[in-house]
């Protein structure tokens, strides 16, 4: 397994990025312990959260991902400069974006408590969530620069933003002075391609922009745990989202990863998760594990490398 430099921050990251919406939520927190022991004994590194999660599970308020990853942290005796720990800012609990979420108030505000949560000093990268329209660029990044120099953030980034909003941050970082978005965080996986592939992986690309992709199994479907509409919108927490894969193409996805999976003798997430790390443009994607099972597909995607023939029996299914 060879970790992979996102982009130009200087920041070494695994080849599988471990998504902590899940801590406080589907899994608890000893579960959540286990889970990252196993990942990090495993030689990977790197944790992706946010403020708000899992603010959006009964009787939580937002940050029990980060208190939880803090407690870990400590607990685990690890070296700080083990864990690359990757945060957001400008959400509201519930996950959407948040009003005045980018505001240099609000990013000031936010750090501090994800710091205290995270039982830490620094953030080693740290994303605007959301875009926020009603906030120029430049005061978004003028806050990010002053934690820079502070210390308490060392590299930053940006999630969810589109093409234009991506160049319209670099232009105004470039006139400005100040530094700019060097990761992007997209949704991205072999059903949902539409929203990164083409302009927004080419400037990523031109710019040296590093990526990490969220919703990298598309909510479960790609691990081919589901195997009919009806029994994905059986599922409580995910199966809505779920449901809508069920199409033609969807289908057509699945089978694909079947036949890749019994090749490489592996799981179709593995396959899924290795597909989107082989992309051009990409660093590595975010995946989430509530079990041991997930979790062995996870790691096992760090290791995967796929044929030239079978990366482009992927590309046909899903394109």
């Amino acid at each position: 397994m060879d970790n992979r430099q996102l982009g130009r921050t200087g920041l070494s990251i695994s080849p599988v990025v471990f998504g902590g919406n899940v801590f406080g939520w589907t899994a608890d927190e000893n579960s959540s312990f286990d889970l990252l022991d196993t990942f990090f004994d495993a030689g990977f590194n790197t944790i992706d959260t946010a403020d708000c999660y899992s603010g959006w599970a009964p009787g939580n308020a937002g940050g029990e991902s980060e208190t939880i990853i803090g407690k870990w942290l400590k607990r685990s005796g690890r070296s700080r400069d083990t864990a690359i720990i990757v945060t957001k800012v400008g959400s509201t609990p519930q996950g959407s974006a948040m009003e005045g979420g980018l505001s240099k108030a609000r990013v000031v505000e936010a750090v501090e408590q994800s710091l205290r949560r995270l039982q830490t000093d620094y953030i080693d990268l740290y994303l605007s969530h959301w875009p926020d329209p009603k906030t120029p660029h430049e005061e978004t990044l003028s806050a990010f620069a002053t934690l820079k120099e502070q210390g308490k953030i060392r590299s930053i980034g940006c999630s969810n933003f589109d093409v234009a909003q991506l160049q319209a941050s670099l232009d105004a970082a470039d006139k400005a002075g100040l530094p700019r978005y060097d990761v992007l965080e997209p949704e991205y996986n072999l059903y949902d391609r539409a929203g990164f592939d083409g302009a927004l992986a080419d400037l990523c690309k031109a710019k040296d922009i590093g990526v990490i992709t969220y919703f990298s199994l598309a909510a479960g479907f790609l691990t081919g745990k589901y195997k009919s509409k009806a029994d994905a919108e059986a599922n409580q927490n995910r199966g809505g989202k779920v449901a809508k894969y069920f199409d033609e193409r969807g289908t057509r996805i699945l089978s694909a990863l079947d036949e890749v999976a019994a090749e490489t003798h592996s799981q179709p997430a593995s396959v899924a998760l290795a597909w989107i790390a082989q992309r051009p443009g990409v660093t590595a994607p975010i995946a989430s594990a509530t079990s041991k099972r997930q979790l062995d597909a996870m790691i096992a995607a760090g290791n995967l490398k796929l044929s030239s023939d079978q990366m482009k029996q992927l590309d046909d299914a899903s394109a």
